[in-house]
C-alpha cells in the first residue's frame, strides 16, 4: 500500500516510470568555454614568442590570455556541475584543454629560458600521467578532487602567470618561491592520486568478484 494518492480518471496523471530527464545540450556554456580555453592555446604561443619572447607588452598580453584560460577553466567546471551541464565531450575535452594551456605556457618558458625544463618536465609528467591514470580507473569510480589538488592547480597557475609577465626585482625571487610550491604540491598530490586511484581500482574489482561469486550461486 502507498500513501500516494490514486490518480483520479481524467486528472492527467499516468501511472508508470516517469521519462528521463533530457541529455544536456553540447553547445552548452561550459563545453563553450573549454573550447575558448583550447583556442587560447595556439594564441598564447604566438604571444609568448612575439618580438623576440621578452618583450613586456607582449608578455602581459600572453599572461592575460593565460589569465583567461584559468578563469575559464574555473568557471566551466562549476557551471556545468551546478546546472547540470556535464557531457561527454566535456569529461573529455575539460582535462586536455586544462593541459594544452598549461603545458604550452611550461615549454614556452622554458624554451625561452625562463623557467629550467626540470620543473616544466615535473609539472607535465604529473599531469599526464595523472589523466591516464584517470581514464585507467574511470570505470571502478571516479576520484573527487582534494584540497591539496585545488592547491596545486591555484599554485602553479599564480607561479606561471608570474613567470610569464616580465617581472624583475622582489617580484622576480616570489615567483620563485611560488614555483617551488607548485612543484611540491605537484609531486606530492600526484602520489597521493595514484594511491587513492590504487585503493579505488582494488576496491571495483572486489565489488566485481563479490558480484561474480553472487550470480553464480544464484544459478
Amino acid at each position: 500500500m502507498t500513501d500516494m494518492p490514486a490518480a483520479a480518471p481524467g486528472d492527467g496523471r499516468r501511472a508508470g516510470p516517469q521519462p528521463a530527464a533530457a541529455e544536456p545540450h553540447l553547445w552548452n556554456i561550459a563545453n563553450i568555454l573549454t573550447m575558448v580555453r583550447m583556442l587560447l592555446v595556439p594564441g598564447l604561443v604566438l604571444l609568448m614568442f612575439a618580438d623576440g619572447g621578452h618583450d613586456p607588452g607582449w608578455r602581459s598580453l600572453a599572461w592575460a590570455a593565460f589569465s583567461i584560460a584559468m578563469i575559464t577553466d574555473l568557471l566551466d567546471g562549476e557551471l556545468a556541475r551546478r546546472r547540470n551541464l556535464v557531457t561527454d565531450f566535456g569529461k573529455i575535452a575539460d582535462p586536455i584543454a586544462d593541459k594544452a594551456i598549461m603545458g604550452a605556457a611550461l615549454v614556452c618558458l622554458s624554451i625561452l629560458s625562463d623557467l629550467p625544463w626540470w620543473v616544466t618536465v615535473t609539472i607535465l609528467t604529473r599531469e599526464i600521467g595523472i589523466t591516464l591514470l584517470r581514464f585507467w580507473v574511470i570505470r571502478h569510480g571516479v576520484i573527487p578532487a582534494s584540497r591539496g589538488g585545488k592547491a596545486k592547480t591555484l599554485a602553479q597557475g599564480i607561479g606561471v602567470g608570474m613567470y610569464i609577465l616580465a617581472l624583475t626585482g622582489f617580484l622576480a625571487t616570489l615567483r620563485w618561491w611560488v614555483m617551488a610550491l607548485a612543484v611540491v604540491l605537484t609531486v606530492g598530490t600526484g602520489l597521493d592520486y595514484v594511491r587513492r586511484a590504487v585503493l579505488l581500482r582494488r576496491a571495483g574489482l572486489a565489488r566485481s568478484r563479490a558480484a561474480a561469486t553472487e550470480r553464480s550461486d544464484e544459478r
